[in-house]
């Protein structure tokens, strides 16, 4: 009873907090995919520098992301683009990782029939292994908006908004009231995103692949 009466007394601010959360989450993770899926593509074609990139993007990865707000703020000032710059930057990986995968692993011998048949490069790509690839580059951008909506939460601490203003005031003065308000729809907004990319990777999904699963 407690928890609803202080649900319905801020709900028009908290209302607030949660649509510059997922705005946050949107921009950096749909930035991260125009980077990331043309990154990963390339470097399909690029076998030999996969290793190389991929371990450098393992490694921004391993960055706290205290110390990567901390290195945004002071190139980028406080505010929301510092917050946005860093969550971009982790949303990468997990996207980058599963394009790559997922389109190495698109079966040899469709490809070759499509080019068999007369299919450009282009071709190939749009009309085989995408939609092959669909299910592997949706689940990493669902891994990405996931962590993303987590990592959002410390945007609060360098004045971007969000949900962490709510659990950094609290954490600040010992309230728990303010914990839980930022908190509790930090989690339904993980699971609200994670259920959404679901639904749309299984819309992408081809029909003979979704018949199969």
């Amino acid at each position: 009873m407690k928890l609803i009466t202080l649900f319905s007394s801020n709900w028009h601010p908290l209302l607030s907090s949660v649509g510059t959360h997922s705005m946050l989450v949107i921009i950096s993770v749909g930035l991260g995919i125009i980077i990331a899926v043309p990154l990963g593509i390339l470097l399909t074609r690029k076998s030999g520098a996969a290793p190389i990139v991929l371990a450098a993007a393992s490694m921004v990865q391993t960055i706290p992301g205290l110390v990567m707000l901390g290195f945004a703020l002071v190139l980028l000032g406080i505010g929301r683009k510092p917050a946005l710059a860093t969550l971009t930057v982790y949303s990468i990986l997990p996207i980058l990782q599963n394009t790559y995968t997922g389109i190495s692993e698109v079966p040899f011998a469709y490809t070759d029939a499509a080019k068999g048949i007369g299919m450009t490069p282009m071709q190939v790509l749009f009309k085989v292994e995408l939609p092959l690839a669909v299910a592997p580059i949706i689940s990493g951008i669902r891994t990405s908006a996931v962590y993303i909506v987590s990592w959002a939460t410390l945007a609060g601490m360098i004045g971007a908004g969000g949900l962490g203003d709510w659990i950094w005031t609290g954490l600040a003065t010992y309230n728990t009231d303010y914990i839980l308000l930022g908190a509790i729809p930090s989690a339904l907004l993980a699971l609200l995103f994670s259920a959404s990319i679901a639904l749309l990777e299984r819309l992408l999904k081809p029909r003979g692949l979704r018949r199969m699963s």
